[in-house]
This record gives C-alpha cells, sequence and structure tokens, in this order.
C-alpha cells in the first residue's frame, strides 16, 4: 500500500467537469493498492495519516495533525503509484490490485479515517480527474507499506 500525503491550503476535484469534491486547510492523499495489501495495513496507515503532524502550531514547528485541528482530507485512489519503469519508458502496473479489491480497500481506508475522526472527501474510483491543489510548505510525505 503506498500514499503521498501533500499539506494544502486548498484543493478541489473534478470528474467530467462536474465539482466532486474540495476541501480547504488539510490534506491530499493519494491512495495506491498493490496486490496483496490488506485491511490490517489500510487501518494502520489510516491511523497514521490521521495522526501525522505536519501542521505548524503557536511556535511554528510542525506539531500538530489534522485531526488537531479539525482539518480535512482529500482522499485520491491511484493506481499509478504502482507504475513500473524497470522496463523501457511505458509503465506497467502489474504490481496495482485489480479494481473491485482495490476499490474496496480504498472505500475501507476512507472509513478508517473517518473513525478516526477525520472527514474525508473523496475522489472518483477509477474517473478521469482534474485536482487542483495549492501546497502549503511544500510538505510531502511517502508511505510504502510492503505486503505482509
Amino acid at each position: 500500500m503506498k500514499a503521498v500525503v501533500q499539506r494544502v491550503t486548498q484543493a478541489s476535484l473534478t470528474c467530467e467537469n462536474k465539482l466532486i469534491s474540495q476541501i480547504s486547510n488539510g490534506l491530499v492523499v493519494y491512495f495506491g493498492v498493490g496486490k496483496g495489501n490488506s485491511e490490517k495495513q489500510a487501518e494502520y496507515l489510516a491511523k497514521k495519516i490521521s495522526a501525522l503532524r505536519v501542521f505548524s502550531d503557536e511556535k511554528g514547528k510542525m506539531n500538530l495533525s489534522c485531526k488537531d485541528l479539525g482539518y480535512e482530507i482529500l482522499s485520491v485512489s491511484q493506481f499509478t503509484l504502482y507504475a513500473d519503469l524497470s522496463h523501457g519508458n511505458r509503465p506497467g502496473f502489474s504490481d496495482a490490485e485489480e479494481p473491485t479489491r482495490a476499490n474496496a480497500l480504498y472505500e475501507y481506508f476512507c472509513s478508517c479515517l473517518e473513525n478516526n475522526g477525520i472527514v474525508v472527501k473523496r475522489g472518483v474510483f477509477g474517473g478521469d480527474m482534474t485536482i487542483n491543489q495549492v501546497n502549503q510548505g511544500p510538505v510531502t510525505i511517502i508511505y510504502d507499506i510492503p505486503v505482509e
């Protein structure tokens, strides 16, 4: 399971020219599921991201989380995190989970974030989305949770 987490001051997601989701201060999480990933890994990742302290406290130190500040998360399923470029220039995606299972784990991951007290806005699984975001910092954190 992989996630790329970016701190933002705003983000919006459209699909087929329709606004689907938007947040102000918070995190955009690009979430990928690999073959063999589990609900246990989704729970772990949701717990880590919910508590991720990348927002500044009153002293300017990154010491606060989305949960601490009541910020939201825009969660976007992204199988391309599993791109394999070891053979040529065209990415292969054989390590990405098949769509039905990947979508189930994506939805489970989002529900785990919500169970951790976070308001979660979602993308469109398998959709051709346009995401506009204003990164703050920039702060980008990459999680790569190996298959157990």
